[in-house]
């Protein structure tokens, strides 16, 4: 184990080249700009979803405490929308288990809440658990992958009982951002 230690110290790149690069992720992905719904340094949105309390929420912890690079501003005539927030209300696959889920698509990308686990009286159908998931989803149209909870605690963990349970991004989220967004 030592021998081991001392050979990460050794080959460890500069804290300067660890602060800009890309945050490692699960399956080997890294976190990218060109994996998400960011336009010109926002994500213009539109809402088809019941849960505006877990939208707001969501655009609000990734807006604040220093995360102020990319704004949320809703569609309006002078602007596309880059993401559509909607819901879906089903347990049949691939949506089995699947509390959210962001889409990059042509065009207008899509984020998905899923009802059928997070509406009233569900097991995750609670304020906390639909802010959280939200938050997480909106991290992937951010560009952010998951991240393997055995390394740091982090929103973009793939399991609920992983991430945050007031669903804001950790110390570690914000510095993956700033590497990311500047």
């Amino acid at each position: 184990m030592a021998t081991l230690l001392a050979l990460s110290v050794v080959t460890a790149p500069s804290a300067a080249a660890q602060a800009a690069a890309p945050a490692q992720c699960m399956n080997g992905q890294k976190d990218s700009r060109g994996r998400s719904s960011v336009d010109s340094g926002e994500i213009a949105w539109e809402d088809e979803s019941a849960f505006d309390d877990a939208r707001r929420h969501a655009h609000r912890v990734w807006s604040q405490r220093g995360l102020d690079r990319v704004e949320f501003p809703a569609d309006d005539a002078g602007r596309i929308a880059d993401l559509e927030w909607s819901d879906v209300s089903t347990t049949r696959p691939p949506w089995k288990g699947v509390l959210g889920r962001w889409k990059g698509m042509r065009g207008t990308d899509v984020l998905i809440l899923n009802k059928a686990y997070l509406g009233a009286g569900k097991r995750y159908g609670d304020r906390r658990s639909r802010r959280m998931i939200a938050a997480h989803e909106l991290g992937h149209a951010l560009g952010f992958c998951h991240k393997n909870p055995a390394r740091y605690r982090s929103l973009m963990a793939p399991n609920t009982f992983d991430m945050p349970s007031n669903g804001a991004p950790t110390v570690r989220d914000r510095k993956n951002y700033r590497a990311l967004w500047g």
